[in-house]
C-alpha cells in the first residue's frame, strides 16, 4: 500500500481469526499508537476487525475520507463459506457498509512460516484497478490467493462463492486437572462442482475475486413464503396446506 498512497493502519492488537462481524458493545474499547510501523500513522485496537474499521472512520479519520480500505493479507483461506466466519472479510464488509470501497486479501496457506511474496504484485494490481475503476457501492471484494508452488499464478478470475461447508467435530480432551474441554476440528467439504467458483479457481492456481455484499436477503425465497405460507390469519389457507396445533395435524 505504501507504493500507492498515504497509509493509515488501524488493526487489532491480537489474533482475531473466526471473529466474523462481531463488535464490542458491553466492554471498553482501547486504541493505542503502534510501534510496529514507526514511519506510518498506525494504531492497535483492543476490539475486533469490524471495530477497527468503525473507530478508524469515526475517530481516527473523522476529518478525512479514505479512498479505499484494505484488510489483510490474512494468514489462511477465506474462500467459500469461510467468508462468513472471517474477521478479515468482516472488516472489508464493514467498510462497504460505511460506503467505502474495500478489499479483503487472504492467502490459502495455514503454515507457520509461509511465503507471501507471490501475492504482492497482485495485491497492488487489484488495489490500483479498484481505485481507478471503482468498486460497486456496498460491495467488498474477497480476494484469495493459492498457496505458493513451483507453478506461477495462472491469472485472476472473478468468481462466485462456492457452495461448501465445514463438517465440524468437537474433540473432547482433558486438562492437567482432569477437567474436560473441547477443541473444534473438522474438514472442509465442497459440494459445488461449478467451474465458476472461487474454489475451482484456486484449485487451478488462479487468484479468486468474489464481490460480496452485506445484504443477506434470500430474495428468491420471498415469493415462496408469500405464496405458500399462510401468514395472514384472515386469509384462508390454500388447498393442500396443513395446520398444526398442539401436536395435532389436520390436512
Amino acid at each position: 500500500m505504501r507504493k500507492i498512497g498515504d497509509v493509515v493502519i488501524v488493526a487489532p492488537d491480537g489474533p482475531q481469526s473466526g471473529m466474523g462481524h462481531a463488535i464490542t458493545i458491553g466492554d471498553t474499547l482501547r486504541l493505542d499508537k503502534s510501534l510496529i510501523f514507526p514511519d506510518l500513522e498506525s494504531y492497535e485496537c483492543s476490539g475486533t476487525p469490524a471495530d477497527c474499521v468503525k473507530i478508524a472512520k469515526h475517530h481516527v479519520l473523522r476529518d478525512r475520507k479514505p479512498d479505499i480500505v484494505v484488510s489483510g493479507i490474512n494468514h489462511g483461506s477465506n474462500s467459500s463459506i469461510s467468508v462468513l466466519y472471517s474477521g478479515t472479510m468482516s472488516a472489508a464488509i464493514e467498510a462497504a457498509i460505511e460506503g467505502l470501497p474495500a478489499i479483503g486479501f487472504s492467502l490459502c496457506d495455514y503454515g507457520h512460516d509461509i511465503d507471501f511474496s507471490h501475492t504482492e504484485k497482485y495485491v497492488e494490481m487489484i488495489t490500483r484497478q479498484a481505485l481507478e475503476f471503482g468498486i460497486p457501492h456496498g460491495v467488498a471484494l474477497n480476494v484469495n490467493f493459492p498457496k505458493k508452488s513451483d507453478k506461477p499464478i495462472a491469472g485472476i478470475r472473478v468468481c462466485r462463492q462456492a457452495r461448501a461447508k465445514w463438517e465440524e467435530e468437537f474433540d473432547e480432551r482433558q486438562d492437567p486437572m482432569g477437567r474436560s474441554y473441547f477443541w473444534l476440528t473438522g474438514k472442509f467439504v465442497n459440494f459445488d462442482k461449478g467451474a465458476d467458483t472461487d474454489e475451482a479457481a484456486l484449485a487451478q492456481n488462479y487468484v479468486s475475486v468474489v464481490p460480496c455484499q452485506f445484504d443477506m436477503t434470500a430474495s428468491h425465497a420471498i415469493v415462496q413464503l408469500n405464496n405458500e405460507w399462510n401468514l395472514n390469519p384472515e386469509v384462508k389457507p390454500t388447498e393442500g396446506s396443513k395446520t398444526i396445533e398442539s401436536g395435532h395435524e389436520e390436512g
